[in-house]
């Protein structure tokens, strides 16, 4: 099986929904999906996701599953350096977290004062659990960190999802902390990320990356990615993001 993990297009977060850059990049991500055999759709309930999933599911006349655990991860924290402001547990700065050891390790990052406050590792299992049900149900059952093949396929299956909600999937299925994730990949907007199963032995799957944060169905088209996604390359540049 395949599962295609795909963030929003470049985000007008005041309306919810997309810019015109989105939008292009929404129309762009279907040409390079609709060669695809997808068997199933999956998406958030956010309006972001749901207008980058619309192109795709117009042109081949589907629908896709509204499923609210592929909402933003929506755990908030008060950060170290912003004590006074709920900021998303998955924005923080590298000198902050970098000097904990327990944040790398995928059994306590959750378990810091900050994130137990922000009832973070609750929302992570709730989030996970439900993605373990959608796999259950497409054949693979997780056991022992990694999954039994029920019913062994080659269906591909796509999310239409947001950054830090990708994130939380994909370290569930690689077993790591999601603070590595979340602080060390880009997921552009609009980007793919494909992932494969693989049965080295009958019965018994683990999932593998096989692209991360995709993004050549806009290089293709002369579109270069959105900065959405990430923060100044160095500090001076005034144009680019912060914090």
């Amino acid at each position: 099986m395949r599962l295609f993990v795909i963030r929003h297009g470049d985000p007008d977060y005041e309306r919810d929904s997309l810019t015109p850059r989105g939008w292009r990049e929404a129309e762009l991500l279907s040409e390079r999906l609709i060669k695809e055999e997808i068997t199933d759709f999956y998406v958030s309930p956010l309006g972001r996701a749901r207008d980058t999933a619309s192109p795709l599911l117009k042109k081949l006349d589907r629908t896709a599953e509204v499923c609210e655990w592929l909402r933003e991860f929506s755990a908030q924290i008060h950060r170290p350096d912003q004590p006074g402001k709920e900021k998303n547990a998955w924005d923080w700065l590298p000198q902050d977290w970098t000097c904990e050891e327990e944040f790398f390790r995928r059994d306590l990052w959750d378990k810091q004062k900050v994130m137990r406050d922000g009832n973070v590792g609750r929302e992570y299992r709730w989030v996970t659990g439900c993605f373990d049900t959608l796999l259950a149900k497409h054949g693979y059952v997780r056991e022992n960190g990694i999954y039994r093949a029920e019913r062994p396929n080659r269906d591909t299956i796509a999310l239409f999802c947001h950054f830090g909600a990708a994130c939380v999937l994909l370290s569930h299925l690689m077993g790591v902390s999601p603070m590595i994730l979340w602080h060390h990949t880009v997921l552009a907007p609009s980007s793919l990320t494909v992932v494969y199963t693989e049965e080295r032995r009958e019965g018994i799957v683990s999932f593998r990356a096989g692209c991360l944060g995709d993004t050549s169905h806009l290089y293709a088209a002369g579109e270069k990615p959105s900065f959405a996604a990430r923060f100044c390359e160095t500090y001076d540049c005034k144009e680019e993001r912060h914090d």
